[in-house]
């Protein structure tokens, strides 16, 4: 073979192996650590739940030099060492000689079937009126079965409108045997994750009838191409929503997190609130204290002291923790769901498509700074808006000129 081509070939595969090395090198920069990070926290988890099992097997070793150092002629001590949160039984929340009316302010929360009857007067149950003391749509059950199966959004729409006829277009609803003591609108930020959001429709919207919420889903799309910036997302959807209603409280909903427990209330209470406390790929564990992702909730009074979300945070990861630090610097407390109120199921996914934000360190050392200036009083955006079925659909193309940042 001529030197010359031997020399381009040389050259060409120099080229193709160049090309290769900086691809990889773009991947592991923007996209890799992101994954490695959820590894992390998975493995982080796996050490707590680890220390945790070996506290529990010191306890139960503890538990049964206890036993026989207080074992009187062959009786064991009468203290109960196995009470949990988990073990404790339910809390009773309806007040007594409660009956549903639509005059009535619906429950807070609300229980069982069986501790709800205990509650009646038994010479009141009867077939005239025990169908308005206790619709069957009202109870919780604690624990559910999460189906992660794919289902098209036609489907669910047909399910849930033959289940309840009054869901509006926009996913408007409201009960009618009681006054819903919170109207509450649910944003979910949203980009190519088509198969996914009817998962949490199906799942979410009974779970919600059930708490006797007064709720609607706003959809807030991401358009163009600029990288995903699910804060100011979360921003332009609270606008919009409140051009709607006036909400008593907002939730931030990722649209891959599915809630595993009923109980887990949705209402305004005990707000600023993280509701995903134990997500099943941290092996349901808290990945640090502040962690304050993947579903939580402020009334429009907090989200609008704290100038809400930030909009500075391109790329996924970062936002969350920003946020949590505006709500401290405004004095609030944030409150979490006891027990296993707080579990929730993750759909896979991996962040296909969507870079990490390699800048949000320097962000989040000038969070105090940045909060009077970055936020709902710097965004602007053109919205295109739409009523489905379930839910208002609000596209967004995104460019961060939108959100100009003055000095700080």
């Amino acid at each position: 073979m001529p030197t010359h081509l031997r020399f381009r070939r040389r050259s060409f595969l120099g080229l193709l192996f160049l090309f290769s090395l900086s691809t990889s090198v773009l991947y592991f920069v923007y996209s890799a650590p992101g994954i490695v990070n959820e590894y992390v926290f998975m493995v982080q988890a796996r050490g707590i739940q680890i220390r945790e099992n070996v506290k529990n097997i010191g306890a139960q070793v503890l538990e049964q030099v206890v036993r026989g150092a207080y074992s009187i002629n062959g009786t064991d001590y009468s203290y109960d060492f196995n009470m949990s949160e988990s073990d404790a039984p339910p809390t009773t929340y309806l007040p007594e000689g409660f009956t549903y009316l639509p005059s009535h302010v619906c429950p807070e929360r609300l229980p069982s079937m069986i501790t709800f009857l205990h509650l009646i007067p038994h010479d009141s149950l009867d077939s005239h009126n025990l169908a308005f003391l206790c619709p069957p749509p009202a109870y919780t059950e604690g624990r559910l079965e999460v189906n992660m199966s794919e289902v098209s959004l036609e489907e669910v729409e047909r399910y849930l409108l033959k289940g309840e006829p009054s869901i509006a277009p926009g996913g408007y609803w409201k009960p009618k045997d009681c006054l819903p003591r919170w109207k509450v609108a649910i944003l979910v930020p949203f980009r190519n994750r088509h198969e996914h959001l009817p998962i949490l429709l199906r799942h979410l919207v009974p779970i919600l009838q059930k708490q006797r919420l007064q709720f609607a889903f706003y959809v807030v799309e991401q358009g163009g191409t600029e990288a995903f910036n699910r804060a100011m997302l979360f921003n332009v959807g609270f606008k919009e929503a409140m051009k709607d209603l006036n909400w008593d409280c907002l939730i931030f909903h990722d649209v891959d997190h599915l809630v595993e427990n009923d109980r887990n209330y949705y209402g305004c209470t005990n707000m600023p609130r993280h509701f995903a406390v134990k997500l099943d790929k941290y092996s349901y564990m808290l990945p640090y204290n502040e962690f304050f992702g993947g579903v939580s909730g402020l009334t429009v009074e907090q989200f609008n002291k704290i100038n809400g979300f930030p909009n500075a945070f391109w790329g996924w990861g970062g936002e969350d923790d920003d946020l949590w630090n505006r709500v401290q610097y405004a004095n609030y407390s944030v409150s979490r769901p006891h027990g296993e109120q707080g579990r929730y199921m993750s759909i896979p996914h991996h962040h296909r498509g969507e870079v990490q934000f390699l800048g949000r360190y320097t962000l989040l050392r000038h969070s105090k700074k940045r909060q009077k200036v970055d936020g709902l009083n710097n965004l602007n955006y053109s919205p295109l808006l739409s009523r489905r079925p379930l839910y208002t659909n609000i596209t967004v193309n995104l460019s961060r000129n939108l959100a100009p940042i003055a000095d700080y």
